[in-house]
C-alpha cells in the first residue's frame, strides 16, 4: 500500500519521468535510488512503494517526504530536464522543466 506524502506546504506530491528526454545519466538514481532506477534500456524510471519499476509512459509515484530534497535535487540536476514533480491535487508542476 502506497501512502501519499506531503510537501512542507501540506500538498501531496508525485514524480514522473519523460523517457523521451531522458539521457540515461543516472543522476536521479544516485540522488534518490528509492524513487528512481535505470532499466536495461538505459533510461530512468520511477519506482512504486514496493520497489517495482513503473515502465508505463507517464507513470507517477508519490514523493516520500524524507526524500523530497533528493527528488527535487534530481529534477534540478537532470541533464535531460525530464523529471517532473507535481502536486497530486491539481497536477501543477512545482519542480522540473515546466515549473514556474
Amino acid at each position: 500500500m502506497s501512502v501519499q506524502q506531503e510537501a512542507p506546504d501540506g500538498e501531496a506530491l508525485e514524480v514522473w519521468i519523460d523517457q523521451d528526454l531522458c539521457t540515461g545519466d543516472g543522476i536521479c538514481a544516485q540522488y534518490a535510488p528509492e524513487v528512481f532506477e535505470l532499466d536495461i534500456d538505459g533510461l530512468a524510471y520511477v519506482k512504486d512503494g514496493d520497489d517495482e519499476l513503473l515502465q508505463a509512459a507517464g507513470a507517477t509515484t508519490p514523493v516520500p517526504l524524507p526524500l523530497l530534497t533528493d527528488v527535487v535535487d534530481s529534477a534540478k540536476e537532470c541533464p535531460g530536464a525530464c523529471i517532473h514533480v507535481r502536486r497530486v491535487s491539481d497536477k501543477v508542476e512545482v519542480y522540473g522543466p515546466e515549473a514556474d
